[in-house]
């Protein structure tokens, strides 16, 4: 089991915060944007109130003390009233600042906004702006001279507030999702993952299957798979062990079956040399009996025992198919090969021409007249055997490949073909039944790769 600094648990929680954090991030930049342009509307409509008393004051005049009181009200210098009569009104200090910046706010945009607010942030010295904008108080437009640093104050101040705020969302969040999600998916991977190691430890151990939770989500249906995977897996393990036992008792006994047949044999040949007529009729049939009960066990113990290691190398395919022709037992040109003698290919020899011999063997067998080899093609390598046989029957295709059911004859194994698909599936390739019928049997052998040309020499 992992660490909690490095568990699933543990990143969760910090790519929980971290999005948290950069959602806040997005939505603090048009805050703070905001934030700015409220307070400059503020002014202006803290300047325009404060040019009321020079309406209501006779010839527009006021008193340079209540002049100075309603700038400090607004928090500037300056004030200019703009009225579509033409008719201006203005407030101003004694000795008004230069301007460094002139803010229009009617030509304001969110970027804009949002770029001047991060201008303002990152000031380190005061600048005097002229504010200039339509009144929120009436239809006029007022210009105001202020200072810059009480607003980056003000807007430091509120950054600070949403930091805070940010950092308790984020948190209250990563909790509530964290929570959740290790609820909802990290404990029950953790179960899983214990039902996995458990297995791994002693498949036999009923504890050891992992249990449904009864949910309808994916937790569930991987709950229920893995618990379905680990039966049929152990149903395989189980049968496997009784296979390899009656694998070393069937070795065990080879030995005396082999001798108790090789009497037999022994018995059946001078039985052959008796002089009774009904004795002589009788001995090739017992001896072909004993021939197909000595084949039965050879191929049964060579099915059983076998490891298949391949011993890959590359050769001509066409040499290897007529060697095995020559130790074939069937008629001259039965077998006819149809492949490029500078075809080379990449395997295990011996167990490739086990192969073709079994698929030779078994078309002879069923009475096949001829057998041809033909390459179908390169890259992958196919290579079809086909025969003119009377084809196979129902039964043998519906267990092809199958030890000891496929078999098309009667007294067969069916272990060639088994022996055939597992050498193929052992170098990557397989082979398939590709058609049969009273024209005959193909069969179609795919290897990995691309063939090549290969000269004799070079083999």
């Amino acid at each position: 089991m992992p660490t909690l600094a490095r568990s699933l648990s543990a990143r969760l929680l910090i790519f929980t915060i971290a999005f948290v954090m950069l959602a806040e991030v997005l939505i603090y930049a048009p805050s703070i944007a905001r934030y700015r342009q409220t307070w400059l509307e503020e002014r202006i409509a803290s300047a325009h109130l404060a040019t009321l008393a020079l309406e209501a004051a006779p010839g527009g005049r006021i008193p340079h003390a209540l002049e100075n009181e309603l700038l400090r009200h607004v928090g500037g210098y300056g004030v200019i009233l703009y009225k579509s009569d033409s008719k201006n009104l203005m407030l101003s200090s004694d000795m008004p600042p230069n301007i460094d910046l002139n803010v229009d706010m009617t030509k304001m945009g969110v970027f804009t906004l949002i770029k001047d607010a991060f201008v303002t942030l990152a000031q380190t010295e005061n600048r005097v702006l002229q504010v200039m904008g339509p009144s929120p108080k009436g239809n006029v437009v007022v210009a105001v001279v202020v200072d810059e640093a009480p607003l980056r104050e003000e807007m430091y101040a509120y950054s600070q507030r949403i930091l805070l705020l940010s950092i308790v969302i984020s948190l209250f969040t990563a909790a509530l999702v964290y929570l959740s999600l290790h609820w909802l998916l990290i404990l029950p991977m953790r179960r899983i993952t214990a039902a996995m190691i458990a297995f791994r430890e002693n498949p036999e151990l009923p504890a050891s299957v992992a249990t449904d939770s009864g949910r309808a989500d994916e937790i569930g249906i991987a709950e229920r798979e893995l618990a379905s995977m680990q039966r049929r897996l152990r149903a395989a393990l189980r049968q496997r062990r009784h296979l390899a036992a009656l694998g070393e008792a069937v070795a065990k006994i080879n030995h005396d079956l082999r001798n108790m047949l090789a009497t037999a044999r022994l018995v059946s040949e001078r039985l052959a040399q008796s002089p009774d007529p009904e004795v002589k009729r009788a001995s090739p049939t017992l001896e072909r009996a004993i021939d197909r009960a000595i084949s039965l066990c050879m191929q049964t113990l060579k099915y059983v025992d076998e490891r298949r290691e391949l011993n890959l190398k590359t050769f001509r395919l066409a040499a290897m198919l007529r060697e095995m022709t020559q130790l074939a037992d069937a008629e001259a040109g039965a077998i006819r090969i149809e492949v490029p003698e500078d075809l080379g290919i990449t395997a295990d020899r011996e167990e490739l021409f086990r192969v073709f011999a079994n698929l030779v063997k078994n078309a002879m067998d069923a009475g096949a007249g001829s057998v041809t080899i033909s390459l179908a093609g390169r890259s992958p390598l196919r290579i079809e055997v086909a025969d003119d046989g009377p084809g196979m029957p129902p039964r043998a295709v519906e267990n092809l490949f199958r030890p000891f059911a496929g078999s098309a004859r009667a007294g067969g194994t069916g272990l060639g073909l088994a022996i055939a698909e597992e050498v193929m599936r052992a170098h990557g390739g397989e082979i398939v039944l590709k058609g049969t019928g009273a024209e005959g049997t193909v069969f179609c052998l795919t290897l990995p790769g691309e063939a090549h040309r290969l000269n004799e020499a070079a083999e």
